[in-house]
């Protein structure tokens, strides 16, 4: 136990687990490069991003409260990261640690320490989707201005995490970003999704080139295509046209949130040959229907497209691949607004804003990876489990003393009570 950060950091939560390398992410974190002025340095920037990560865990998700967190445990912090000082940073130096960071240094690095968590081997076409969106730091937006900080993230609904993020010039839109996004990533394998923004030629033709398949919803903004299909689609009705067109269905029910939803999709491959589409495989339908409590009902019909052919995606598993995509929204945009506060931060300084939002999403990252669906109550129980484990670490090394070179007499050793058990590593 010399040398705190080469040890798995482990807390028991309940029956599941959140564990994660402390050394690992150390490791990445350390390859985001220096950009502070050397004279003066106390505090390396590694460190400082992997604390910030710990507060974030432990439930103190501003730049404010993470200062706060790591001044009250100044000693034990120090001790636990083997740092030079006994102290921590006052709040104008983490802003100044960050305002001039590089942040796509650093989202690269978070998206290395994850994509070494990803599960390895080849994956067939459609097995995993890749969920592309943008999002709006609110609290960045400047008076009488409508946009602020805005960041796109590449995410895995399944795994949770968020391989890659870029952030969209203020002149420009998402559609200029997500080449650069996609550029970082290996695709194969991956069925890349987005909303109907993205459904263009280019990027289709980008995502099939490179080894991975896409699926998109049709709106307005591709009229000829859209045309194409509501065409397609339009004499829908029993028995008509059946054979002709190949249209296959399939049907799901979801219950909750006290109404009743039934989505019915119709794919069909009938414009394959037809469509000078990049890529394309399949057009499908998506009628949706919601009967409420009060009686209301609604229905609207939705159309996409996608390169997966019909032995890698079947209409069922197109349902599914729709469904997916809005993994994102509740899995990372929610986690982050609500439980992380995002949308509340006040920091604008420079680039920390951004680097507090890519620090979010190392953070429900890591959490996704333990199992645990609850951010929050994850959160709680990780900062009653930490600080027992950082005070009994601390108290070890106390009582075994510094290490001490060889030849030398050993120190004496200090009787220190460790009033926590150990924890595993």
């Amino acid at each position: 136990m010399s040398d705190p950060n080469t040890l798995p950091l482990t807390a028991q939560l309940g029956d599941e687990p959140l564990a994660f390398s402390l050394h690992a992410l150390l490791t990445h974190l350390a390859a985001v490069p220096e950009t502070r002025h050397p004279r003066g340095l106390r505090y390396p920037l590694g460190p400082l991003l992997a604390l910030a990560v710990l507060a974030k865990l432990a439930g103190y998700p501003t730049l404010r409260a993470l200062a706060d967190w790591a001044c009250l445990r100044a000693a034990d912090l120090a001790a636990f990261f083997a740092l030079p000082h006994a102290t921590m940073p006052h709040l104008t130096t983490w802003t100044r640690a960050f305002a001039p960071l590089d942040t796509a240094a650093l989202d690269a690095a978070i998206g290395a320490f994850f994509a070494d968590l990803r599960a390895c081997g080849p994956h067939r076409p459609g097995d995993l989707v890749l969920s592309i969106d943008g999002k709006t730091l609110r609290g960045t937006i400047p008076a009488g201005a409508h946009r602020g900080v805005h960041l796109v993230a590449a995410y895995l609904p399944a795994a949770g995490f968020v391989l890659a993020q870029v952030a969209v010039d203020q002149k420009a839109n998402e559609l200029t970003a997500v080449p650069h996004l996609l550029a970082q990533l290996d695709l194969h394998g991956l069925v890349v999704t987005g909303d109907a923004l993205f459904a263009q030629r280019a990027l289709s033709a980008h995502i099939v080139a490179t080894g991975g398949d896409y699926l998109w919803r049709v709106k307005s903004n591709q009229t000829g295509l859209r045309d194409e299909i509501t065409w397609l689609f339009a004499p829908l009705r029993a028995g008509e046209r059946e054979t002709d067109f190949d249209w296959r269905r399939a049907r799901e029910v979801i219950k909750g949130h006290g109404w009743l939803e039934e989505r019915e999709i119709v794919a069909s491959r009938a414009l394959k040959s037809s469509s000078d589409w990049p890529g394309l495989e399949q057009v499908f339908q998506i009628t949706t229907r919601v009967a409420y409590p009060d009686g209301r009902q609604r229905e609207w019909v939705r159309y996409g497209v996608t390169s997966l052919a019909v032995a890698q995606a079947s209409p069922a598993r197109l349902l599914a691949l729709t469904r997916a995509h809005w993994g994102i929204e509740g899995g990372l945009h929610q986690r982050r607004d609500v439980s992380l506060r995002e949308d509340r931060s006040q920091t604008r300084t420079g680039q920390a804003a951004h680097v507090l939002a890519s620090l979010n999403n190392a953070v429900i990252g890591v959490v996704a990876h333990s199992g645990a669906a609850n951010l929050a109550a994850t959160q709680r129980a990780f900062a009653y489990r930490f600080d027992k484990a950082m005070h009994y670490h601390n108290c070890v090394r106390q009582w075994a003393g510094p290490p001490t070179q060889e030849g030398a007499a050993p120190p004496r050793l200090r009787r220190v009570r460790a009033v926590a058990p150990p924890i595993a590593a």
